[in-house]
């Protein structure tokens, strides 16, 4: 809260004055080493106008991948306090209803349209935390944003906290309490941000399923199956 206090005026006027600032993620990669985490990173960084995609254990993915690549990210639509929406509104957060299915196509189109201007976008396609130790379905509809007939890279990220990873997964377990018990861990946090190649080509269900095999693999998981469901949509 302290770093957020200084630097969130910095921020401002420098956003005011340059209509861009780089004060987000340095906020976020400062809190990520303040909260434990000390970060590596593998690979080539995603080029402007990359849809990353990534797995998703912790809300720690959140500060550790903003913080080492400034992406926005694709959030639901309630965030619940309202300086939790504000820090996600410095990072042009993209927000999406969950439950509107019908409104698919335009959360892609809105995604596609801040990858046009530039910008690096990541979403979690299992569209929930998973439980440290292997992935849940990716779910394909948003990979759609990728096939709007520009050439956006796709890159699958492995976020690898090691045997770390099940101890701090927020996996059915209560928000506040996870949080607690996560700032509450001694020492530190090793974190690993693999970049991975980008995909080839593909649908959306080619998509999902060709970044699920390859960050299953660079964690060391069995690739999982795809809901039914999914594959309907």
């Amino acid at each position: 809260m302290l770093l957020l206090a200084v630097l969130a005026p910095i921020h401002v006027v420098t956003k005011l004055l340059l209509r861009r600032s780089p004060w987000p993620r340095r906020f976020l990669a400062s809190a990520a080493w303040i909260m434990g985490a000390r970060t590596s990173v593998v690979g080539a960084p995603p080029r402007p106008g990359s849809l990353i995609v990534a797995n998703h254990t912790s809300w720690l993915d959140i500060v550790v991948l903003g913080g080492v690549t400034g992406c926005a990210f694709v959030s639901k639509d309630q965030l619940g306090h309202s300086l939790i929406h504000w820090l996600a509104d410095q990072g042009h957060t993209i927000y999406v209803n969950r439950a509107a299915r019908r409104q698919v196509g335009e959360q892609a189109a809105a995604i596609a349209s801040a990858l046009e201007r530039g910008e690096v976008v990541a979403f979690f396609p299992e569209g929930t935390v998973g439980p440290g130790d292997r992935l849940l379905p990716f779910r394909p509809p948003l990979f759609a944003a990728a096939n709007g007939g520009k050439a956006f890279d796709v890159r699958p990220v492995a976020i690898d906290y090691g045997r770390a990873a099940a101890n701090i997964s927020w996996f059915g377990e209560d928000g506040m309490r996870n949080i607690l018990r996560v700032l509450g861990r001694r020492g530190t946090l090793p974190v690993t941000v693999r970049f991975l190649e980008p995909l080839p080509d593909g649908d959306r269900k080619q998509l999902a399923a060709q970044a699920s095999e390859q960050i299953a693999a660079a964690l060391g998981f069995k690739s999982a199956l795809h809901s039914p469901i999914d594959e309907v949509q």
